[in-house]
């Protein structure tokens, strides 16, 4: 009974084993299946899509690169000033006696704007004129005397020649003490026409600073201040500074607009009649003036206009849209198109209008450029797609 039982024990034992057995390769085969049946779909699926991001990527636009002229304006301030302009002053020390004119006068050059007196200088010239009838008096006699002994001595033995000489140098003294006198008086008359004061050019009193009986003069209360001050209206000049960067385009007779902010929709031309020929060691730009004819007057010294001042291209140079240039913070760059790979050309860029800029730098006329260009696209990386 018991052997019975360890038999059927060892032969169940050995069902289970075989059983085991036979079921591994069924398990492997079926896992087998099942990778295979999946494997060849992942496949397809990653064939299909590597035509698809193929697809999109975008195709690389670039262009030949050409030299052209660029003719670009510049939008610049100036400042409308008076064509002439004066401050007049006392000369000499007096006092104002009467005005003729006021501020807004229109005045005629040579007209008369104010006349001063100087009691000190009527003494002046009263002595000055009496000391001038003094040395004429001195000169007779001394004339006189010379004269009578020249005719005495053409008689020989009577005059000696020294005495002769002696009488010619002291006419000669009296002469230049005369003379001396007479420009003596002249000078005080000349210095009472400064107690007159006329005006040099046609023009406006602008400011008026005395009054009658004030003391004017060097030495006078507020002499720093002038009487009046005045201006050329009816010819005007405008006044711009043009920045280093853009002097090479200006010409003489160049014609410019501007407008001025009291009449914004009117339009006045210019031309260029004055460079100044060197820079401003402050600004570091050039000084330009044009004559502005203004015989309607609309125009008042001291406006702000604003230019537009054309700027028309000398010579040819490389001419590419701004979307082509890359302003980085190390450089400014164009990428350049070689054997389907990328190549950053440093360049400087120069006059810029509207979506152009002119660019300089170690370029030649039909390389290929990138019209979109950024710093994406590394040095050196290849380009899928060309698109001319």
């Amino acid at each position: 009974m018991f052997l019975n039982r360890s038999n059927n024990l060892a032969m169940n034992l050995r069902l289970n084993t075989l059983s085991k057995m036979k079921m591994i390769p069924f398990n492997g085969l079926l896992l087998t299946v099942l990778l295979c049946s999946c494997h060849p779909g992942e496949k397809q699926e990653q064939k299909s899509k590597e035509p698809q991001q193929a697809a999109d990527v975008p195709a690389t636009e670039v262009f030949p690169l050409q030299r052209g002229r660029l003719s670009s304006s510049l939008q610049i301030p100036g400042e409308l000033i008076a064509f002439q302009q004066v401050d007049l002053y006392a000369k000499e020390n007096s006092f104002v006696k009467k005005l003729y004119v006021d501020v807004g006068s229109e005045v005629k050059a040579g007209q008369l704007l104010v006349t001063m007196e100087a009691p000190e200088l009527g003494s002046q010239l009263a002595g000055a004129l009496s000391n001038i009838q003094s040395r004429e008096a001195i000169y007779t006699a001394s004339k006189a005397n010379y004269d009578r002994l020249y005719a005495t001595s053409q008689t020989p033995g009577t005059i000696s020649p020294l005495d002769l000489e002696q009488a010619a140098a002291r006419k000669a003294s009296d002469l230049a003490q005369l003379q001396s006198a007479k420009e003596a008086y002249q000078q005080i008359a000349e210095t009472q026409n400064y107690l007159q004061i006329k005006a040099p050019f046609n023009g406006v009193i602008t400011a008026r600073n005395v009054n009658p009986g004030a003391y004017v003069g060097p030495s006078g209360k507020g002499s720093e201040l002038p009487l009046f001050t005045l201006k050329e209206q009816k010819k005007l000049r405008l006044v711009i500074s043009v920045p280093e960067a853009y002097t090479s385009y200006l010409s003489h007779k160049n014609e410019i607009s501007f407008t001025v902010k009291s009449m914004p929709d009117q339009q006045f031309k210019a031309h260029i009649n004055r460079m100044a020929g060197a820079l401003d060691n402050k600004l570091h730009a050039q000084r330009i003036e044009m004559d502005v004819e203004n015989n309607d007057k609309k125009l008042l010294p001291g406006m702000v206009a604003e230019v537009n001042l054309p700027l028309p291209a000398n010579d040819s140079t490389f001419i590419v849209p701004k979307s082509a240039v890359v302003n980085s913070t190390e450089k400014v760059f164009v990428i350049r198109a070689v054997d389907s790979k990328a190549e950053w050309v440093n360049v400087k860029t120069g006059r810029a209008n509207n979506d152009s800029i002119e660019i300089y730098g170690s370029l030649h006329p039909g390389d290929q450029l990138l019209k979109a260009a950024n710093e994406e696209i590394r040095n050196g990386s290849a380009l899928k797609k060309i698109k001319q």
